[in-house]
């Protein structure tokens, strides 16, 4: 059984496996719902069977608990019979994940691994999200900041990491790769520069982005320039969590020709 803890309990409490956490992006009307579980260390040819396992269990963990909150648009009559209907995750040729409630489209789900554990986010409403977990590790001396963020964001996201590089580096990685989800392309067909974090808002429990596209990610998604995209970070003991939604009903384009890359393909 799942149960909501508020967003601002210890990191410590983060780590418990099962536990189902909320935040609301503005303007984002919906709540969006995250959980992790642990991963594995292991390299056997397990490992693959075990991720597919591990993110089940959170779309489990996040379906169970999206319905039990009573969400209207996920309780019509075509999702409410969870045995007639089950719900199953796949993936789209470059692997964006989706669910099937039967044979029904169901809410938009993401997903980010983090050393030994893995996270989802599962929207509650019919926007597009995106989850993205980075650690300052990642981005040590040597990491070609100047490639991949602006001297604008990157001042910005230093002063909210404490001066540290490496950390800031990993929270604009985190806003963006999560944007990259959102729209369904990851960095396939958007480059980080394109993405554009704009100065932040003071939340509880970490700040809040508006996010802006230019160039060429801007000429694929051009409703980005009308209805801006919201993202949310989260500081995790060492790393920071961020999850992205378009503030708008989920559409159709460009993400049929989508997949995740990976923080190496830099």
């Amino acid at each position: 059984m799942t149960r909501l803890e508020p967003m601002g309990a210890a990191a410590a409490q983060d780590r418990q496996e099962g536990i189902v956490r909320a935040v609301r992006l503005v303007p984002c009307g919906g709540v969006v719902f995250y959980a992790s579980v642990p991963g594995t260390s292991a390299t056997s040819t397990g490992c693959v069977t075990r991720r597919t396992e591990n993110r089940r269990r959170l779309v489990t963990i996040l379906w169970e608990h999206l319905r039990a909150e009573g969400s209207p648009l996920w309780k019509r009559p075509h999702f409410s019979n969870r045995v007639a209907l089950p719900v199953r995750l796949e993936h789209d040729p470059l692997g964006r994940p989706h669910l099937l409630v039967g044979e029904h489209r169901g809410p938009a789900i993401s997903f980010s691994t983090a050393g030994e554990e893995v996270w989802a986010a599962l929207c509650g409403d019919a926007s597009d999200i995106g989850i993205d977990v980075a650690g300052s590790a990642e981005f040590q001396e040597g990491y070609p900041v100047h490639r991949v963020f602006h001297v604008r964001e990157l001042h910005q996201a230093m002063e909210l990491a404490g001066g540290d590089l490496a950390n800031a580096a990993a929270l604009l990685w985190s806003v963006k790769e999560a944007v990259a989800k959102a729209l369904g392309c990851a960095f396939h067909l958007v480059k980080p520069r394109d993405i554009h974090v704009d100065p932040s808002e003071v939340e509880e429990g970490g700040p809040a982005f508006s996010v802006r596209l230019s160039g060429k990610a801007l000429e694929r998604f051009p409703m980005a320039d009308r209805r801006p995209i919201t993202v949310r970070s989260l500081p995790k003991a060492g790393t920071w969590l961020s999850i992205a939604a378009l503030n708008c009903p989920r559409h159709q384009g460009p993400g049929t020709h989508t997949g995740y890359s990976s923080k190496m393909a830099l």
